[in-house]
């Protein structure tokens, strides 16, 4: 199980990394950054429009294993908090908390409140 996770991690790493270089590497209507890639040379690599497509496509084929990357470690490590996890939860152990501490100090506030307000050591006449 953890073999399959360091690979899905390693994955989605990929994936982000191929998608943030292949977002820099396009350009926009009208932009001639791309000129090396095929933007108007018919005779590139890609072709005349080829670079735009092999792009945008690889750009949707990376987004879209990030995409599923993201899911499986969200799903997988939800179920891995489950299984390993058979203490109460943090909200739980808070909510126990302030129940035991109001149902015992309920008596307390009174006494409590007065020696915390300093009315007992104002002298009177």
């Amino acid at each position: 199980m953890q073999f399959l996770w360091t690979l899905v991690q390693v994955l989605q790493i990929i994936s982000a990394l191929s998608m943030i270089g292949l977002v820099l590497v396009q350009h926009g209507k009208g932009a001639d950054m791309g000129a090396s890639f095929g933007s108007g040379a018919s005779g590139s690599l890609f072709g005349a429009t080829g670079s735009a497509n092999f792009l945008s496509r690889s750009t949707a084929v990376a987004a879209t294993v990030f995409f599923l990357a993201t899911l499986g470690l969200a799903y997988a490590g939800n179920l891995r908090h489950a299984v390993v996890s058979d203490q109460p939860s943090v909200f739980d152990q808070a909510a126990s908390a302030a129940a035991s501490s109001a149902s015992a100090g309920a008596s307390a506030v009174p006494a409590a409140a007065k020696s915390a307000s300093g009315a007992a050591l104002i002298p009177t006449k």
